[in-house]
């Protein structure tokens, strides 16, 4: 699933998430809208068998670690913790997916924090204000903060790390997050000389302003993300071995210089100098695996301590192995398979978005989730999730939800403009548990179009990260969001966008880019929620991803661990576990 499904945050994540069916109720000011497409009641048989057969089937390889339980200054134990290889170095301006984003989360904090809820808290800012029009933000820094090597956390720290982030010569993949900043073209356009934007002004060690290109009130909500955390000066003496090795601000440090195993896993401990409040544990060591079965295997026999996210032949057990150590939250999460623009038959022309469309409508999102998910899921209906406050969704129902008479007519009409060859796949990660639904899609789609339709599994996230980052795909490919930040502007802006950071298909639409502009710039709330609305109706049509679920983060941990608590994004906050 990607920080594109992080965690997105920010991101792209590796694994599937769940869905609570409740989870729109429990948000009265979101309208999800009419149930889309015409749903069909009876499908067929041996459909619903391959589904059952596909569920109890996941059979992956896995790989773990020794133990590697270390101790905090107090004698603690350290939390043993799910996760998966990055797909880049652990540098906060270029990593944009879960594996890299759950680590690096860790090892900073920035110049805010997200509670629990989603609400923002200063951190190492001690404010934050905006001018009258939202253009220029000065930003004050508590003067108590420091790196793990004892320099000091300054207005420096973070001015200059966003200029790096910014430069197209360094080629980050966060670059799109500084595009707001005044400057920022100077830096960011190919060939670029200038090294600094014009639009960071340091004012003294503890205060620098902040000058944006156009106006947007939520911009303080965004710095909590990693894009925006700050770097000590001895990361540009050599950036390649800095992420390798990075020195945060955070409340845990890397355990050894060469800490990160490649394809095995990461140990942290606690950074006895953090300037917040001090973690419970003592460290988190991050064990890499190629797939939630092991993960889970290792949570029962204790050789796990926490684990995010349930593989799916263990939704109906999960409870009943960890009656008292299990949790459901509806997070701020998301599930597409996006068919990239530059793919033969799906560019931007008439016939690519009849096929987008016929594709669709021609799988049964909610006999997926019924079967395979044993109900704990609830198909989409737009590109954003039921609990984002006050958004309104457009009415999808002409080209999101299960239609297959209607998909075959848009096939019909796509193949009179140019007939289909080729067949169609959807790369997904193995190490993901994606197998189940990604079949389950592609038999639908063969059915229904009567074209060859299969999965392409690559065994790693990163493998599959690298490919799509590099447009060498060539296929469908599945994708998620984790939000970074609890706004829908962090949905539809990196992902959608023309210059997006993560806008993989490469999807380009100017009246979409003009309404998420105004919307960002609007300091009513309602008035830029019926511009996200506007945008989204557009997009509906020409789905520059395919809907399919927004996900329940199913979630267990071993009953000796206390103080588990899952974030609004679906990710652990670690500091507040103990173990014992």
């Amino acid at each position: 699933m990607a920080r594109p499904d992080r965690a997105a945050r920010r991101r792209s994540t590796g694994t599937i998430d769940y869905l609570a069916p409740a989870m729109a109720s429990e948000n009265p000011g979101h309208n999800p809208g009419p149930k889309k497409g015409k749903t069909m009641k009876s499908p067929k048989k041996a459909i619903i068998a391959g589904l059952t057969a596909i569920a109890a089937s996941a059979a992956m390889v896995a790989c773990s670690s020794d133990d590697g339980s270390g101790g905090g200054g107090d004698g603690s134990e350290a939390i043993n913790a799910y996760g998966c290889e990055p797909q880049s170095p652990l540098l906060s301006t270029d990593t944009n997916e879960t594996c890299g984003g759950d680590i690096i989360d860790t090892l900073y904090t920035g110049l805010v924090t997200y509670t629990a809820d989603g609400d923002t808290e200063m951190a190492v800012a001690d404010s934050i204000e905006p001018n009258d029009d939202a253009t220029e933000f000065t930003i004050k820094l508590k003067d108590d903060w420091t790196f793990t090597n004892g320099e000091a956390v300054t207005a420096d720290s973070f001015i200059d790390a966003w200029n790096y982030g910014a430069a197209s010569k360094n080629a980050q993949k966060q670059q799109y997050f500084y595009e707001n900043i005044e400057g920022y073209d100077a830096v960011a356009e190919e060939g670029a000389t200038a090294d600094t934007m014009s639009g960071l002004e340091k004012v003294s060690d503890t205060e620098f302003k902040v000058k944006l290109s156009s106006p947007e009130a939520s911009f303080p909500m965004r710095l909590g993300f990693t894009a925006y955390f700050p770097w000590p000066k001895v990361a540009f003496d050599d950036v390649e071995a800095y992420g390798q090795a990075p020195i945060g601000n955070g409340p845990y440090k890397l355990a050894s210089d060469d800490a990160w195993q490649h394809n095995v896993g990461l140990n942290t401990v606690v950074n006895e100098d953090y300037a917040g409040e001090a973690p419970a544990n003592g460290g988190v060591n991050f064990v890499f695996y190629q797939n939630l079965d092991t993960a889970y295997a290792d949570l029962q026999s204790g050789r796990l301590d926490v684990l995010n996210t349930i593989p799916t032949a263990a939704l109906s057990n999960y409870k009943n192995d960890f009656p008292d150590s299990n949790g459901e939250l509806a997070a701020m999460r998301s599930q597409t398979f996006v068919i990239p623009q530059y793919l033969e038959h799906f560019g931007e022309d008439e016939e690519g978005k009849l096929r987008r469309q016929a594709i669709s409508l021609a799988f049964d999102r909610q006999l997926i989730v019924d079967t395979i998910f044993a109900g704990a899921a609830e198909p989409a209906v737009d590109f954003a999730v039921p609990t984002l406050p006050g958004i309104e969704s457009p009415d999808s129902s002409e080209t999101i939800g299960y239609d297959p008479e209607r998909a075959k007519e848009l096939w019909a009409q796509a193949d009179e403009i140019r007939p289909f060859s080729g067949k169609f796949e959807i790369a997904y990660n193995a190490d993901g548990d994606h197998q189940p639904w990604v079949e389950a899609i592609t038999n639908g789609i063969s059915d229904t179009l009567g074209i060859e339709a299969t999965g392409k599994a690559y065994p790693l996230f990163k493998g599959l990260r690298d490919d799509v980052t590099s447009e060498s795909v060539n296929s469908a490919f599945r994708s998620g969001w984790q939000a970074d930040y609890p706004s829908i502007s962090n949905f539809l802006e990196p992902q959608y966008k023309s210059d997006g950071s993560s806008n993989d298909g490469k999807y380009a639409n100017p009246e979409v880019d003009r309404l998420l502009e105004e919307a960002a710039a609007e300091t009513d709330t309602a008035k830029a929620n019926d511009l996200y609305k506007q945008a989204q109706e557009i997009m509906v049509d020409e789905l520059p991803a395919i809907p399919m679920w927004v996900p329940m983060s199913s979630y267990a941990w071993n009953p000796e661990v206390s103080g588990v608590d899952m974030m609004w994004n679906g990710t652990f906050d670690y500091a507040p576990m103990k173990k014992g």
